[in-house]
């Protein structure tokens, strides 16, 4: 199952690396990374996947919050939360036909990007598993390029990862 984790850390260099280094020193893969600055110029977010079972998930949880840069962490596969993915892809196919492509693909939103010399570019976005499930679709096209940005999320309502909220750890 795919866990997915947002952290609220230091905006310092250095700070990934040393969340980075946990995962890898304990032999953790992360599946997706997505960091970005927050509206607090000193903190970042990080949103990651790993697909660790429910055990190590809970211990990866502990372990990130004792690192000196993480400020909270939050367990959004346990929260009602919404998560999205955003994908640009190239193919080697006419503007119409990637129109059609769009169209049909189930749960996904998305637009041309750029045509040029029979190369259309153009962005999907939606649920991770959708996206998956569009480009297997796509294997007998001729593709050029494809970039994916993670997962990203946040969770619904009230329940906020930031430096008020002291109810963001979650173990289980």
């Amino acid at each position: 199952m795919l866990s997915h984790i947002a952290i609220l850390m230091e905006n310092q260099p250095g700070a990934l690396s040393r969340v980075v280094g946990l995962f890898s020193q304990r032999g953790y893969n992360i599946d997706s990374l997505s960091v970005a600055p927050t509206q607090d110029p000193t903190l970042s977010r990080l949103t990651m996947t790993t697909s660790e079972n429910s055990e190590i998930i809970n211990q990866i949880l502990r372990q990130l919050f004792k690192l000196v840069d993480v400020v909270m962490v939050q367990n959004l596969t346990e929260a009602e939360a919404y998560s999205i993915e955003l994908a640009i892809i190239k193919l080697i196919a006419p503007q119409e036909k990637v129109e059609q492509i769009i169209s049909k693909a189930n749960n996904l939103e998305g637009k041309i990007l750029n045509e040029q010399d029979g190369h259309t570019m153009f962005e999907i976005w939606g649920d991770s598993a959708d996206i998956d499930t569009l480009l297997a679709s796509l294997k007998d096209e001729e593709f050029l390029e494809v970039t994916r940005s993670g997962l990203l999320g946040m969770t619904k309502g009230n329940v906020a990862l930031n430096t008020n909220d002291q109810t963001k750890i979650s173990y289980e």
